[in-house]
Parts: structure tokens; sequence; C-alpha cells
């Protein structure tokens, strides 16, 4: 008498309702994970963004309240290149002495 090697259904069915319960507790934590490391990499951004204006500031004589923008600070002695925020926001330099801000609510300094 030879006997048929194989997987029931029933076992299938308990396979995959593992993986989907292994699934459900994962991609929740995964897309928090994800987002939380958007939200540092914009942070980081602004203070970059937020010493350079500095920097700028004392070596071109301005105090605050004196307006800058991107333009007179992306220069290679200050930032290379204008940065982006990862989750789609844009950032706005403000006067010198204020912080710099991203539109996406939660990004601040």
């Amino acid at each position: 008498m030879k006997r048929n090697r194989a997987f029931t259904l029933v076992e299938i069915m308990i396979v995959v309702l593992i993986i989907g319960i292994l699934l459900a507790i994962a991609v929740p934590n995964f897309i928090k994970a994800r987002e939380s490391s958007r939200t540092k990499t914009c942070i980081a951004n602004l203070k970059q963004i937020d010493s350079a204006k500095e920097q700028w500031a004392m070596e071109n004589k301005k105090t605050t309240g004196d307006a800058c923008g991107f333009t007179g600070i992306l220069v290679p002695d200050y930032l290379k290149a204008e940065p982006s925020c990862p989750s789609g926001g844009t950032y706005t330099v403000n006067a010198v002495g204020t912080a710099p801000t991203c539109s996406i609510a939660g990004h601040a300094l």
C-alpha cells in the first residue's frame, strides 16, 4: 500500500492564516517606521537650512528679521543644493532669526 504524501487543505489554510496574522502585525509597524524616518530626515534638512541661513547672515552682516531665501544660501559655501522633504512638503527659509518651516504638519524644529 502506497501512501500519498501531501499537505491537507486544513494544513495549508492554517499556514495561510498564520502568514496573514504576521502581515497584519508587521505592515502597520513598517508604515509607522517609514513615516518616522521621513519626519527625522525632514527635521535634519530643516536644521541644515537653518545652519546655512545663520552662516549666510553672519558673513553678510544681516540681523534678526532680515529676509533670506534659498537664492541667498544656495552657494557651495552654505548649501550645495536645495533639500527636498521626503514626504513631499516644501520648505520655507523664513527671515534671519526664525526657524525654517516645512509645509507638512508635524515636521518642525
